[in-house]
C-alpha cells in the first residue's frame, strides 16, 4: 500500500485544496458539536426554570395554608 502524499505538509496542503478541505471539516465538526450541546444546555435551563417554578408554587401553598390556619384560629376564638 502506497501513501498518496510524501510528507505531512503536503497532506495538509492537499494540492492547494487543503484550506478549503480543513475549513469544511472544522465547520462540520462545529455544527455537529452544536447539534449535541444546544439541546443539552436548553434542557438544563428548562429544568432549572421548572425547579424555580415548583419552589415558588410550594411557597405560595405554604403561605396560603398558614393564612387559612390563622384565620380559622381567629374565628375559633
Amino acid at each position: 500500500m502506497q501513501f498518496q502524499f510524501d510528507d505531512l505538509a503536503s497532506f495538509l496542503a492537499m494540492g492547494g485544496h487543503g484550506p478549503y478541505v480543513w475549513f469544511s471539516y472544522g465547520v462540520t465538526m462545529a455544527v455537529m458539536a452544536a447539534l449535541v450541546l444546544v439541546p443539552v444546555l436548553r434542557q438544563r435551563k428548562m429544568r432549572e426554570m421548572f425547579r424555580r417554578q415548583l419552589r415558588r408554587e410550594e411557597a405560595l401553598r405554604r403561605v396560603t395554608a398558614e393564612g387559612r390556619a390563622r384565620s380559622e384560629a381567629v374565628t375559633a376564638d
